[in-house]
């Protein structure tokens, strides 16, 4: 997991590649969408604006194809993150969600106002709670700006 403390140090240090250029154009247009509804921004990323309450996630949840990024605007939040390979898996890894389910405990780290979240593809994470928050969720492929099965 990477904790970016801003926008700038977002941009600083990924600003080469189309899918990262696809992030800020998604977080410049978040003002125009609907809370909870995904958008895409050709075929290598996926975004939402969220605003919750944030409630603490029984099971860990890890991806595969693609790279959560979680930009905080309001709020703050507890994420719980750990090695997928040292958590249990409960539930086995579903290509058409693109998601599997861990049991176990990792390392706590709560996050808000400003920061991102990158969340690399060998770890798993849990929300464990917080305040109220208003964030910009990305989805974005690991692979360099396509789908390999397109």
């Amino acid at each position: 997991m990477i904790i970016l403390d801003n926008i700038e140090q977002f941009t600083a240090l990924y600003k080469e590649g189309r899918k990262w250029q696809r992030c800020l154009e998604a977080i410049n247009n978040i003002e125009h969408i609907k809370a909870g509804v995904y958008h895409s921004i050709g075929d290598s990323l996926i975004y939402m604006l969220e605003t919750a309450q944030p409630q603490p996630s029984d099971e860990f949840v890890g991806y595969r194809r693609y790279l959560d990024v979680h930009y905080y605007l309001e709020g703050e939040e507890c994420i719980e993150v750990a090695d997928k390979q040292q958590l249990t898996n409960t539930t086995p890894y579903l290509d058409d969600s693109d998601r599997e389910f861990f049991s176990g405990s990792g390392e706590r780290f709560t996050v808000g106002n400003g920061q991102f979240v990158i969340f690399d593809n060998d770890k798993a994470y849990r929300f464990c709670g917080g305040q109220p928050i208003k964030k910009v969720v990305l989805k974005v492929t690991i692979e360099d700006g396509y789908f390999l099965n397109k």
